[in-house]
Parts: structure tokens; sequence; C-alpha cells
């Protein structure tokens, strides 16, 4: 029996696990299209079959809603300190961007959206960056999705484009430490952009009905290939 040919879209496509994720979905056999939301084109994707790239301003995603039709979002936004150079920077991208996407793809159609957040995300945390990841996995939930998954990883491993000395540091502890990790401690577990994407998708096909939280550990789960 063939299968329903599904399009998914996806915001933060240029991140580390927007990345790998653009790329697992283009070979996806469930989607026929794939939308990405850039701010400049991508020039290895630009004569890519099955992809088609939409230059956003998300502070006027109201005018490019007709562009935001998907049945699957994957969100991948998210920044550093650093990058925003503010809190107020900070919080748009993080929190007030996901959720105006969020909006107006359920109001274009969408029934599952899938979001990337943070290990201990807390909307009643002291530390600012747990907080506002806290406070945007409440309020999507409130806007009424089919499937709502929240995957919150611990410290993500992969290449990124811009250097990060504490991520770096913090990796190549990850990966010395790895065999401490066991049992409870697991969710702590240094994860790679890969298993996070892999995951992100295998979710998005069984379609998990409500609201359901996905730590790491559980995300090396989701990962694995359905068995018969």
């Amino acid at each position: 029996m063939a299968l329903k040919q599904k399009v998914a879209l996806i915001a933060g496509a240029s991140g580390l696990v927007g990345q790998v994720l653009t790329e697992l979905l283009l070979e996806a056999p469930e989607y026929r299209e794939v939308i990405v939301l850039v701010r400049k084109p991508v020039e290895r994707w630009q004569h890519h079959t099955g992809l088609r790239q939409v230059i956003v301003d998300y502070e006027h995603l109201e005018q490019q809603r007709r562009e935001l039709q998907a049945d699957d979002i994957y969100c991948c936004l998210g920044t550093t300190i650093r990058q925003a150079k503010t809190q107020e920077n900070m919080y748009r991208i993080d929190v007030t961007y996901p959720l105006e996407l969020a909006r107006i793809a359920r109001e274009e159609g969408a029934t599952q959206f899938l979001v990337v957040s943070a290990m201990g995300a807390d909307s009643h945390s002291r530390v600012f960056y747990s907080r506002i990841k806290g406070e945007m996995e409440q309020q999507l939930a409130q806007i009424g999705y089919e499937s709502l998954s929240i995957v919150r990883p611990s410290l993500l491993l992969g290449k990124r484009r811009e250097f990060r000395l504490g991520e770096r540091t913090g990796a190549i502890l990850a990966r010395g430490l790895a065999p401490l990790f066991i049992g409870p401690m697991n969710k702590y577990k240094a994860i790679s952009a890969e298993i996070v994407a892999e995951g992100m998708y295998r979710i998005a096909q069984r379609k998990p009905q409500g609201t359901v939280v996905y730590l790491s550990n559980q995300l090396q789960v989701a990962a694995r290939p359905a068995t018969r």
C-alpha cells in the first residue's frame, strides 16, 4: 500500500539539528515536499527536488501564512545569549517566533508540531534560559495541536558553523564521562544532533496524541527503527 505523501515544514533548518533533519526528511518516503524557512537561500539546497526554500521574516509571519501550510511542523529555532545580545532578543527567537509559527500553521491546517526545547525547561526556574523554554512549552500546549511532541535533549553533539567554547569543552568532557551516565543518569548523557533528528522524524510518523515530552534517553529509544 502506498504511503500517504505529507508536507513537512522545518523552522531553524540551518541550525545543528535542523540541517540534519532537513537531509533526513528529504529522503523520507512519507513526505512529498519539505519546506524550509530560511533567512537567505541555502545554495546546496537550491536545486533539490522536493525541497522548497521560503525566505522568512519572523517579525511578519502573518503576511506569509499561505507559505506555512504543511502537515507536520518541525521547530528547531533557538539561540544563545551571545548571539542574541540581549534577553529580549533571545526571548523573541526562543519563545515568540515558535509560538507565532505554531499558531499560524495550526490555523492553516497543521495537526502535528514537534519542537526542540531544552533539558531542565521549567517556567518557574530562576535560570533565564530554562524559564523561557518552559514558558514556550506551556504556551504551545494551549494552541490545540492533535499531537505536540517536545524534545528536551541534553548537551548536543555535532559540528556547528560557529565556534562555541563552552559547548566544545562540554562535548569533550561528555565523551570522556559517558560510561558514568547509566541508569537514572542516562537522561543527562550528551546526544548527537543525528539522534535528535532521527528521533523527531520517527516520533512524527507515530504521531502520539496530546502533549508528550521526550528526554535524551527517550530520544535514543525513539530514534531506533520500529520492529515488526
